[in-house]
This record gives structure tokens, sequence and C-alpha cells, in this order.
């Protein structure tokens, strides 16, 4: 069975608690926090103090996706915050050195380890990572807008992936919809982001429920 991690940033932050509860009964796993600050990607979203005004109203796992420059100065911040996992982008770092630095900050901040990249980005470059990895996640729409379309050259990226056999898990992100869910699924992807795809919908609970059947 794979893992439903419903996107904050597709929420409505007027009634939060009440969506979070909603979407928690239905049975997602995971809560997924697209954060951005206005340069790695254009948009700015939220930051570490959104996740620690939230950790005590849902048991969900906190799954946060650092779509920023120099990822390794907030990595404490978010892990003190409540994230159970802290994805970073592989195009963030100039270097092996860097990159790798992060990645270990993460692991000692005691949060599961991912590591991300953009569409354009070849999957291979994540190979010689996954040793130090517990999720690699494949964009499948340009960070930084909700709503896109699916890119559908993101399921090659996962098959790619997949064949590795590295024992982590293989998070797809942006466009994910029930028509290509399946699609999705059969890549190797068992982790999967949906934002406008449940929180859009009059019934999120409903929407949830249906991802998951």
């Amino acid at each position: 069975m794979y893992k439903l991690a419903p996107s904050l940033l597709a929420a409505n932050f007027a009634d939060l608690g009440t969506q979070l509860y909603e979407i928690e009964k239905a049975g997602a796993h995971y809560l997924h926090f697209d954060v951005m600050d206005g340069h790695f990607v254009p948009n700015i979203s939220f930051g570490a103090p959104v996740l620690k005004s939230i950790r005590p109203c849902t048991k969900l796992f906190f799954d946060v996706h650092l779509m920023i420059t120099e990822p390794e100065r907030y990595v404490g911040d978010f892990a003190k915050s409540g994230a159970d996992s802290i994805t970073v982008h592989f195009e963030a770092f100039q270097n092996d050195k860097d990159l790798l630095s992060c990645l270990n900050k993460i692991r000692d901040s005691g949060t599961k380890v991912g590591l991300a990249t953009n569409p354009d980005t070849p999957v291979e470059n994540l190979f010689k990572y996954l040793e130090y990895l517990d999720l690699a996640l494949i964009m499948s729409v340009e960070p930084g807008f909700g709503g896109q379309k699916f890119i559908p050259n993101a399921l090659k990226k996962a098959e790619a992936l997949a064949k590795q056999g590295a024992n982590i898990d293989i998070q797809m992100d942006g466009g994910i919809d029930l028509n290509n869910l399946q699609s999705v699924l059969d890549a190797g992807v068992n982790v999967v982001v949906a934002g406008s795809s449940i929180f859009g919908s009059p019934d999120i609970g409903k929407s949830v429920r249906s991802f998951l059947k």
C-alpha cells in the first residue's frame, strides 16, 4: 500500500484545523510541506513556525520539502519544529561535498533524509546518493507553483530509480490526480503528493478515500 501525502500548499488556511482533521480521519499518511523562499523558486510559502503551530493538532507524518537556497541553514529549525522527514533539492548545491554535508546534517537532526530532483534534471544524478537517503522525490511539475499539469516523463524517471533496487521510498509531487494515479504507482512510486486534487475538492475526506481505494 502506498502512502498519500496531501500538500499543505493547497489547503485553506482559514480552516486549516478542520481540514487536517478531515484528511487524517480519511486515512492520509503524511502532510507534505512545500517550503518556498522566493529565491530557489519564484514563490514564497511558509516556514518552520507553521509546522510548530500545527504539530500538536495532528499525528500525521510531517514531510518537509525545502525548495530553498542554502537549505542546510534551516534543517535544525524544521527538525525542532516537528518535521519527520526533510527533503532538499539536488539543484540547490554547487558540489558533492556541500550536498553530502547537508544530507548528514538532516540525518543528525533525527529526521528522515530526502533528496529531490527537478523535471529537467536527469534522475541518474541521484543514484550515487541513494545510500544516504530514506526518500527520493521526483518532481512531476516545475517546482514553485501549485495546480500545474503532470509531466509524463516523470514516470520514466521513477522507473529508472526503482530499477536501482535501493531500499528507499520513491515520492512523486505535482499534477497527480485520480486519472494518472495508477500510472504513477505502476512506475514504482510509493509516496504520492497531491495538492489541489485533495484540498480543492468540496469533500476533502472523500477525495482522500478515493485516492486510497
